[in-house]
This record gives structure tokens, C-alpha cells and sequence, in this order.
């Protein structure tokens, strides 16, 4: 039996989030999904999912169609129904308010930083052992986070956003072919070396 890897991306469900700073995860799984002919549209694990193959592995796109603060629900249910073990075969997609807009970090494990879709996670997975690709999305400045992650990027955001979704994808396709040790070797590396320049 192939492999099975599992890539999560984080989001609220509806329109109206659609192009907000707290859907980027949502975003990444669509590029995902084009580039290697994915429908993620089967609603299965409170989610909209979609199978495909990338390098000898089935590979599973998970969208968890819950609000944000109970994606737990998803990823386990999905997670318990394929007998995955997380610490290899399941990465998840998150904005981050702690990096700068345009920048990724990849972490194998570690702490939800004050993200409730991790917080979610890491409680219903019983373990924060598992690998998480995080995007810049900056500060909230004076005002409430909750209102900051619910806007859309600013306009002189978008493009940086936009060029670290598509390194995101490429992020994502590595670690598929890699794992998350070299993955962060080589994406993490990358990002602090072009933003010491």
C-alpha cells in the first residue's frame, strides 16, 4: 500500500473569509489542488477533501469547513480514519501574525503560538509533535487581532502574500518528496539568508 501524507490548511469556511489574512491556508491548498489536478470538493471529516498522488505517495488535501477554532475536529477525524502517523505524515498550513508578511517557517513541532486552529488541533491530536508550515502575515498593530486576521491584506501586503503562498506550495511539495528536517533546513535557511541581505 502507497504511502499516505495528509496536508491541512487552515480557514474559516464561507465567502466572506475567502481572501481574509486568516485563510491562507485555505489558499495554499487551492494552489495545491490546481497544480497537481486535485478536486478538493468531497465533504467527508466535517471538511472538504480531495485525494490525488504526488512522488509514489497518496496524498490527502484537507480544507477542515468548521470555524477555525475547532479544525481539531477535522484533522483528527481524518487523521484517526487513514491510521496516519503525524509526526511524518501531516503537515498544517496556518497564517502567523508573529512573521512578517512574504516570510514562511516550517517547524516539525512546537508550541500553537497563540493560534486557536492549532490550539484545536494540538488538543484533539493529544500531541504537538506533528510538522506546520507557518506564513507571515504581520502585525495587528493597535488594533484587536480577532478584527486584523478577519481583514484582508493591505494592498502593499498582497503581493508579498501572494509570493509566499507559492513558496508555500513548493514548501509543501518538498517536504511530500523529503521530510520536515530537510524541509526546514531548506526553506527556513533560504528565508533568513535573503532577509539578512
Amino acid at each position: 500500500m502507497a504511502e499516505i501524507k495528509m496536508v491541512v490548511g487552515l480557514g474559516n469556511p464561507g465567502e466572506e473569509y475567502a481572501r481574509t489574512r486568516h485563510n491562507i491556508g485555505f489558499r495554499v491548498i487551492d494552489l495545491l489542488a490546481e497544480k497537481l489536478q486535485i478536486s478538493v470538493k468531497k465533504r467527508k471529516f466535517s471538511s472538504r477533501t480531495g485525494e490525488g498522488e504526488f512522488s509514489d505517495k497518496k496524498l490527502i488535501l484537507i480544507k477542515p469547513w468548521l470555524f477555525m477554532n475547532r479544525s481539531g475536529l477535522s484533522v483528527a477525524a481524518a487523521v484517526n480514519f487513514y491510521k496516519l502517523t503525524v509526526q511524518s505524515d501531516l503537515i498544517v498550513i496556518t497564517d502567523d501574525m508573529a512573521l512578517e508578511p512574504g516570510r514562511i517557517r516550517i517547524r516539525a513541532k512546537g508550541s500553537a503560538g497563540g493560534h486557536k486552529g492549532l490550539c484545536d488541533i494540538i488538543e484533539k491530536l493529544g500531541t504537538d509533535e506533528f510538522c506546520r508550515l507557518r506564513i507571515g502575515i504581520g502585525q495587528s498593530g493597535q488594533g484587536e487581532a480577532v478584527d486584523f486576521v478577519l481583514d484582508e491584506p493591505l494592498e502593499e501586503e498582497k503581493s508579498l502574500i501572494g509570493k509566499a503562498i507559492a513558496k508555500a506550495q513548493e514548501a509543501v511539495l518538498f517536504w511530500l518528496e523529503h521530510n520536515a528536517e530537510e524541509a526546514m533546513n531548506k526553506f527556513n535557511s533560504r528565508d533568513e539568508q535573503k532577509n539578512s541581505q
